[in-house]
């Protein structure tokens, strides 16, 4: 496996993988400098032709910059998934996406591609993460929960059943989402409000 992206989000995808009794064989990253994670390589920036039979996920944390380096890719991608995570086997979990230590996605729910399922969040049934969704820590996303692509739903943060979080919003920790959430809207509170609109990147 290669990982594009030498940050601490890398650490914790690598680590995935080596529980799962895979290999990290090296990182790619755009900044020239580093040489090593930890004790893996970093071989600089990304290269079609560098092991170009081994799969690649993308690890970084910010949305739009994951969705950017995903399209100078050409490797295949892969995903990892933490021994610890409980997916059920009538779930799907897309291409480049990353299911962390503890996390629960239960049965007939859609992880798209390039997401972030992080550790001990809860996905239950029915649920549709689109591409590049960031889930952080601790977060439930009870059942029929609809997440549109680029949303970042924060720490701890609560979606009640069948509410519907629009594309590239941003869902505050600990915030509890009781109504649907329209595209590029920043979201706080108990019950979470929106409290302004997001400028469309994408």
């Amino acid at each position: 496996m290669l990982l594009y992206g030498a940050s601490g989000h890398a650490k914790v995808v690598r680590d995935c993988i080596l529980a799962s009794g895979k290999t990290v064989n090296a990182l790619f990253d755009d900044n020239t400098d580093l040489i090593k994670l930890d004790d893996t390589p970093v071989v600089g920036i990304y290269r079609a032709d560098y092991e170009a039979g081994a799969p690649v996920i993308v690890t970084v944390g910010d949305n739009l910059v994951r969705k950017k380096l995903v399209s100078r890719v050409k490797h295949a991608f892969g995903t990892a998934i933490h021994p610890s995570a409980v997916v059920s086997k009538y779930a799907k979990v897309g291409e480049g996406s990353v299911i962390m230590p503890g996390s629960i996605i239960n049965s007939a729910s859609r992880i798209g591609k390039h997401c972030i399922v992080n550790s001990a969040a809860i996905v239950e049934y029915e649920c549709l993460l689109e591409d590049f969704v960031h889930v952080s820590p601790n977060v439930t996303l009870c059942a029929g929960s609809s997440i549109g692509e680029g949303s970042h739903i924060g720490a701890g943060a609560t979606i009640i059943p069948n509410k519907k979080i629009g594309k590239w919003c941003v869902i505050g920790a600990g915030s509890v989402i009781t109504q649907d959430v329209p595209d590029y809207s920043m979201v706080v509170g108990v019950p979470g409000k929106i409290i302004k609109a997001l400028v469309k990147k994408v």
